[in-house]
Formats: structure tokens, sequence, C-alpha cells
């Protein structure tokens, strides 16, 4: 199995624990929860920022002080619902509550106190098509750039249909040169419908240096630390995925493959 490729090595409590140090990275660290009903979970963020986004299931929540209620509407990721998230700083912590079965992603990237914990949807987060033809693929953005929620991360779900392309045309962001290309270390959490599918992530280098082709199964976790990161859904497989990507700057430029500039 590729370094590249991470399998959850559980099936309940804490299944996907990446961080800069065991990613052989600076910035982005991912986990990811998974709960009965009824059990609790804490953490502090310490010197990282964190989103917490409910994949599935409901938690009532209290972090940095407050009370923030209960948290999740959708019970399978499929159904597409724009996802309920909270938005914690550095220096703080968090607790949960579940009150259903729930699965819960834990972004992470540095903090540099320059925002307040909110929450984050599901007002305000719509379902939008990115692509065409067999590279549409339809996205629910948690926080991009455009949302100034955060001092590092940026956030986002996609949804690609059964039989087509995402992250493509195959691009990069692994150079420190904005405007032309930010440097973003990158994670996609990966789902499958049916979940006893696959689908497949390439990684690659123009120089070749590095080319990894995945087959991702239902939980599996990709890291991207540099390269194209193309993703294809076989027919009959709907795929999800989410990410979270961080890097100095928080800014996503990108630059295409040579093969598929002409697409941009």
């Amino acid at each position: 199995m590729t370094d590249l490729l991470k399998k959850p090595f559980g099936t309940h409590g804490k299944v996907h624990q990446i961080t800069p140090e065991s990613a052989g990275w600076r910035y982005v660290g991912f986990d990811l929860i998974r709960l009965r009903a009824g059990e609790t979970w804490a953490e502090a963020t310490g010197d990282t920022e964190v989103i917490l986004v409910m994949i599935e299931g409901k938690a009532k929540v209290t972090a940095a002080g407050k009370d923030w209620g209960e948290l999740g509407e959708r019970m399978n990721v499929f159904e597409k619902t724009p996802p309920h998230c909270l938005y914690v700083p550095n220096d703080s912590d968090w607790a949960l509550e579940t009150t259903t079965e729930a699965t819960i992603a834990v972004c992470k990237a540095p903090g540099k106190s320059g925002h307040e914990a909110r929450k984050i949807g599901p007002e305000g987060i719509e379902l939008t098509q990115r692509g065409e033809g067999t590279n549409t693929r339809y996205i629910n953005n948690i926080a991009m750039e455009n949302e100034d929620y955060c001092d590092s991360l940026l956030v986002t779900e996609v949804f690609t249909p059964a039989g087509n392309w995402s992250s493509f045309p195959s691009h990069r962001h692994d150079e420190d040169d904005f405007p032309r290309v930010t440097y973003l270390e990158e994670t996609y959490y990966h789902r499958l419908n049916p979940a006893d599918g696959f689908g497949i992530q390439r990684v690659y280098t123009d120089d070749g240096s590095l080319d990894e082709t995945m087959a991702v199964k239902d939980g599996d976790v990709v890291c991207v630390p540099r390269g194209h990161h193309p993703c294809g859904a076989p027919y009959g497989f709907e795929m999800y995925y989410l990410n979270v990507m961080a890097g100095p700057l928080r800014k996503w430029r990108f630059v295409p493959a040579p093969e598929v500039e002409h697409m941009m």
C-alpha cells in the first residue's frame, strides 16, 4: 500500500489520525471520529484551528466557552444536504455528545488567533455544479477562500456522479509563488455509494518523481503532498470526498498539468 493511501485503523472512536509529522509535511491535520448514540468526545485545539464537519449524524457541541446546541442533519452523506460545521480557533477546546450514531471529521491547520468560533452551514452552503459532461461534480463549499472564517484552513465537500471524473483537469498547488500558484497540502476523505465500491485517485508530478495510482475504498484517506491529483468514479459508484487544504498563505491558486492545459 502506498504511503499516500491511509486506511481506517478501526470502526469506532478515532479511525483516522493524520498529523503533519505522520504525513511528512507542515500544515494539514485530519482526524475522523465514529461514535454511537450517547457517546462523548472532547479535545483541546492547542496551536491548531479546527473545523468540525458533521459528515453524518447529530451531536450536541460545546466549544470555546459556548454551547452551540445540536449540530447535524443528514444521516447519510449521499443525501447531499449542506453540512453542519463548527470552527474552533487555536488555544480553545471542544466537546460533543452524540444524539445519534455520528461520523465527525476534525480538520486541522495552524491557528493564528485571527478568527472567533462560529457555526458554518447549513445556511449559506449551496450545492453548486462544477465542470461539464463527464467532468461534472457538485460542491459544498464549507470554508474556501471567499469565506473568511479561518486563519489557514480551506475545506470543501465534493460529490462526483458515477462514471465521472473530479479534481480534473489535473492540477497542482505545490509551489509558494503567489499569485501564480500557492503551496497547499491536501487530504481527501473518500466515501463511496454503494459502500462496497471503489474509486481511483492518481497523484503525480510533471517529472514523474511521484506517480501513484490508488484504488480508494469507502472511508479511505489520500494524502496529496505535491503534484496533480485527479479522481475517477467508475460507472455504478458515486464518489464523495471531503478536502482539507492548508499552507503558508490561505489562497487557492493552481497550475494545470501540461497534458490538460488546453482544457482549462
